[in-house]
């Protein structure tokens, strides 16, 4: 059986999409810079500088930012695109600060981005832009790159806040300092961040297969929240979350064991699944192309097969490496469980073991392994 589930694992299918759809994102890109809100400064909020006069009547002036949100709605997407920024919202003296990047005029700011650009061909996804303060506006976004030098390309994710001034006299940005949620010292600069990048630069092998869409909302130093698109899945009993027993069933189907005869294309990953608080009854599951719904697949030959949409949602992922037994994968588990809980967060019962390699072929310490739980109610602060 193992060796069945090592041969199928990996058939050939058109070429993946391992990341969100375009629909998901507003064009262009963004990471490495922010301010902090108002409030008292502590070692772990990063640098404030005011750029705001002291004067109350200048205080006043810009109280109201409306003009300048819809600005960032419009002109961030295009940050790393061939129009970029319009650089003359910005004050020729303006600082820009992240855990491991400063400069201090928007010439600098716009170097640090085509600098971006070139190696690391980042994707940005901004969710929400608001004023939080008379002349201070918060973005809130997600920036996903791959560092091209490498030759494994590895994929970086930053998801974070930044906190942009706004100098009341010119009515143009001042300064721009972001936060990260990954880590705690956001100071430049921060060894803590340094880490963070270096962590994700190691090798995970991720087959060039198709997977279910989503988009990364948050990454913390645990755990990743993603938001999942719906997808379909054939499923059938399995035995436990690191087994294998009944995925010969479900492989099947897609190799043409269906009403139709039909080979469907295969892709990644492999689920099991427990549903309840004990993780006993456990299925596994293959997922079916995106472009498959349950109006355009064929039947199961095998009674014993169920097709089921999954409606998608808000998940808690860890990833990690390694053969997934079935004690590493309750440990993982336990854990993820254990500090969605301490951050406040509400998960639902059971949870996911995805399997996105072959293990006759890969090795383990290369091997991407993930445990997802779903979540209710999760809003986006």
């Amino acid at each position: 059986m193992a060796t069945a589930f090592a041969d199928q694992f990996l058939r050939p299918v058109p070429a993946g999409l391992r990341r969100p759809p375009a629909a998901l994102k507003p064009a262009g890109t963004f990471l490495l810079l922010r301010r902090l809100p108002a409030g008292p400064l502590t070692r772990t909020a990063g640098p404030r500088r005011r750029c705001v006069a002291k004067s109350p009547s200048v205080e006043k002036v810009g109280a109201d930012q409306k003009d300048l949100v819809e600005f960032l709605y419009a002109d961030l997407p295009h940050l790393f695109d061939e129009q970029g920024i319009d650089r003359t919202k910005y004050d020729d003296r303006v600082m820009f600060r992240d855990p491991i990047t400063r400069h201090d005029t928007i010439d600098g700011y716009l170097f640090n981005i085509r600098l971006l650009k070139l190696l690391f061909r980042p994707d940005f996804y901004l969710h929400r832009v608001r004023q939080t303060g008379p002349n201070e506006i918060t973005t809130r976004w997600t920036m996903v790159m791959r560092f091209m030098l490498l030759p494994w390309k590895p994929e970086l994710v930053f998801t974070g806040t930044s906190v942009m001034g706004v100098n009341p006299q010119t009515q143009k940005f001042c300064s721009h300092v972001d936060v990260w949620d990954s880590i705690q010292d956001n100071d430049y600069f921060s060894l803590e961040g340094l880490i963070d990048v270096l962590k994700q630069l190691r090798i995970y092998k991720t087959p060039e297969l198709e997977t279910p869409k989503y988009l990364i909302l948050k990454r913390t130093a645990i755990y990743e929240i993603r938001k999942y698109e719906p997808f379909v899945v054939v499923e059938t009993e399995g035995d436990k979350l690191s087994g294998s027993s009944g995925f010969n069933n479900v492989a099947g189907y897609i190799f043409g064991k269906n009403s139709s005869t039909e080979k469907i294309p295969m892709t990644t990953p492999v689920f099991t699944q427990a549903v309840d608080d004990k993780l006993s009854k456990v299925s596994i599951q293959i997922v079916l192309p995106m472009d498959k719904d349950l109006g355009n697949l064929p039947s199961p030959s095998a009674e014993a097969l169920n097709l089921r949409k999954v409606e998608g949602g808000i998940a808690a992922v860890t990833k990690f490496s390694g053969k997934p037994t079935e004690e590493i994968v309750l440990n993982k588990e336990r854990a993820l469980r254990s500090a969605i809980l301490k951050d406040g967060l509400s998960p639902q019962q059971g949870c996911l073991l995805a399997r996105y390699n072959d293990p006759g072929s890969t090795n383990s310490f290369i091997m991407r392994n993930e445990v997802l739980i779903w979540l209710n109610d999760f809003t986006l602060e």
